[in-house]
């Protein structure tokens, strides 16, 4: 284990798509909505055991959630937990972790991930990670690994790999948006085209050159806290400049127009769980195809039913056939698979 590997976790969304289960006092990275028994914010830092130090592991969050990272992760300390006082997107969120870590440690080599993906195939995602972090600490470069698609996915943004500059690592030809079905079909027959799992690897001197070259207000606020990070006054200082960082993706901000991008094609069983039925694809099924959290849950005739309750809550259901079915936050949910997107309508009057 490197002590020069660090890790950045984002866990500062809402998770407004799982509702009612995922709230904004309780969004889904701090929700064990797999029944595994562990959150994903716990899965996430638990997957780098091997690579990274437990001391160089930074969660930036909201300060709304600086109690439940606490409880959720002990083993981090109150000086790893950076907490922003408003939502900014990712770039100023990865812009503050870096520059701290940069004051910590000049020679660093980190890694971005999300807090509320899944990843089945853990040990197939460290050989990845390992390999992506001994290509980022020996030249000038900015890595994000690429899912091999398996499905014409029209949820995902995707990565357009150019040119090999070494085994299993291409230079980025382009960026694209989601895309619609045909474009989506069209992406997967040509083979070069990933799904884009917001994973970066860097060196700190290379992501901090990239902020300056390419956000230069983003930079110059971080820059200006620089004697700052680690004192009793860090805090008072990211909530007066923080909200004044742009809202700005990383994507768009560094990753689309800086020249010296990378993309290492991965396969490692990779979910963002965006969705109500990606999280049914991706649990434990029966012979139906039903997906069951809950011990009291008794299904009658029912097919590709995703159902999650709390334990002792007994239900019955019968004929149910691609529906989601939740209760969580005092609130009782019967919804089909394929009308999800329509969940932030339903949320609407609800009281909890």
């Amino acid at each position: 284990m490197h002590t020069n590997n660090y890790l950045i976790i984002m866990a500062g969304g809402i998770g407004s798509r799982f509702w009612p289960m995922s709230t904004a006092k309780t969004p889904k990275q701090f929700l064990d909505i797999l029944g595994t028994g562990k959150t994903m914010i716990q899965q996430t830092v638990g997957r780098f055991g091997d690579l990274i130090p437990m001391e160089n592991i930074f969660i930036v969050t909201s300060k709304n959630y600086k109690e439940i990272v606490q409880e959720q992760l002990p083993e981090i300390s109150d000086s790893q937990v950076l907490l922003e006082p408003c939502m900014r997107n990712t770039a100023p969120c990865i812009a503050y972790a870096a520059y701290k870590i940069n004051k910590r440690n000049p020679d660093a080599n980190i890694v971005v991930a999300p807090s509320d993906h899944l990843i089945t195939d853990e040990s197939g995602f460290r050989k990845i990670i390992q390999k992506s972090l001994d290509f980022t600490s020996k030249d000038e470069v900015l890595l994000t690994l690429g899912i091999q698609p398996h499905r014409p996915e029209i949820g995902y943004g995707y990565i357009q790999a150019d040119s090999e500059v070494e085994i299993g690592v291409n230079k980025v030809a382009a960026f694209k948006e989601k895309p619609n079905i045909d474009t989506a079909k069209e992406y997967l027959a040509e083979g070069n085209f990933f799904w884009n799992a917001g994973i970066f690897i860097w060196s700190a001197k290379s992501v901090i050159k990239a902020i300056n070259n390419h956000l230069p207000a983003v930079a110059e606020i971080f820059q200006k806290g620089i004697d700052v990070y680690d004192t009793d006054n860090e805090q008072s200082f990211i909530d007066e400049y923080f909200p004044t960082c742009e809202n700005i993706s990383v994507d768009y901000g560094i990753m689309e127009r800086a020249d010296n991008i990378y993309v290492m094609p991965a396969d490692f069983g990779w979910s963002d769980l965006g969705t109500w039925g990606s999280l049914w694809e991706k649990r434990q099924k029966d012979e139906q195809g039903n997906s069951i959290v809950g011990d009291q849950v008794h299904l009658f005739e029912c097919k590709d039913t995703i159902v999650t309750v709390p334990e002792g809550r007994s239900v019955v259901l019968q004929g149910l056939n691609d529906y989601i079915v939740t209760e969580a936050n005092g609130v009782f949910m019967v919804c089909k698979k394929e009308d999800e997107q329509r969940i932030k309508e339903f949320q609407k009057g609800v009281k909890m």
